[in-house]
């Protein structure tokens, strides 16, 4: 075991999985997982209003789950059947095999769960970390994507936000551990408003009910073993993903991208600058802009309709489905 890598952490995780609270599952969706050499896959489904329509696949954040979707997907369903993935090491997920969190690793799982199933291509939708994966995605395998939704994406900055620096430290080795141990005192309820005031760019948006289950589903996180062993690789995967140069960098990626594509940035976002929404735009081949002055990180999840109706805008501009 190297000297990164948490204490117990690769033994816990390949033991049998531990016995951890059920994971939420809102009124119209259903669970279902996949099982692929290396990994397994958890997959939020939203079926859509009627048979025929095209697939579409959301992938979420650094510390998200598929859960992130649920309030974007039943606004969509009426034009796509809907499933969201559980990246690797997290949501439902567990670790993969070979303990690879790069971006290029949860582009690998994302590429092998749509050739398996043969769903592509896809209507594709990422935030942060799942908005690089998502664009890797698209350069890579262009037959898998039909069109590309990028909110608030993780691509390279050279300025990067004050309050994303502590995202970064986590690549840092012992640093996680060390954040770890400091924090072991904190409730699930201090540590959800914590990563809600970071995310959300008005956190007095978020119902009571919605910041239970919230908290329910951070209690649950905390109980896997290898709960930070994922956080410190991923962190670790989009840091080496902003330093790689090449044709294998992401914004070398975006402009390979030929799918239309819709940007959503937020104007109060304090982990994906508002500035880069600019550079995006002429990055990406064929992109639309959508600016939301008072949302957060996470747009899909404070602002679902106006997310939705830059959707259905984007479908009328490439042509329908």
């Amino acid at each position: 075991m190297s000297s990164t890598e948490l204490p117990g952490v690769q033994a816990a995780a390949a033991a049998v999985a531990p016995t951890v609270s059920a994971v939420r599952v809102a009124d119209g969706e259903r669970l279902r997982s996949v099982s692929l050499p290396g990994i397994g896959l958890n997959i939020r489904c939203r079926p859509g209003d009627r048979t025929g329509l095209p697939p579409a696949l959301y992938v979420h954040g650094l510390g998200g789950s598929s859960q992130n979707w649920s309030a974007l997907m039943p606004l969509l369903s009426d034009l796509v059947d809907g499933e969201a993935v559980d990246l690797p090491g997290f949501g439902d997920s567990p670790p993969p095999d070979d303990g690879d969190y790069s971006v290029t690793g949860h582009a690998r799982a994302v590429i092998r769960l749509l050739d398996a199933e043969e769903r592509g291509p896809v209507h594709l939708f990422g935030n942060s970390l799942g908005g690089a994966v998502a664009t890797r995605v698209a350069a890579v395998r262009p037959d898998l994507v039909r069109t590309l939704t990028l909110i608030s994406p993780a691509l390279p900055e050279w300025r990067v936000q004050r309050p994303a620096v502590p995202t970064g430290l986590l690549a840092v080795p012992g640093v996680a551990s060390l954040f770890a141990r400091l924090t072991k005192d904190w409730t699930a309820e201090q540590r959800t408003r914590g990563v809600m005031a970071l995310c959300y760019g008005d956190p007095a948006r978020v119902s009571e009910e919605a910041f239970r289950h919230a908290v329910a589903e951070m209690e649950r996180r905390l109980e896997l073993p290898y709960f930070w062993d994922a956080m410190t690789r991923s962190a670790r995967g989009i840091v080496d993903a902003y330093t790689l140069g090449g044709q294998h960098g992401l914004w070398r990626q975006a402009e390979r991208v030929l799918a239309p594509t819709q940007l959503v940035y937020g104007g109060r976002d304090q982990l994906v600058s508002y500035r880069m929404a600019r550079r995006a735009s002429a990055a990406f081949r064929d992109a639309r802009l959508l600016t939301l002055p008072d949302a957060g990180h996470v747009a899909m999840m404070e602002y679902p309709e106006a997310v939705a109706q830059a959707f259905r805008e984007l479908l009328d501009d490439s042509g329908g489905s």
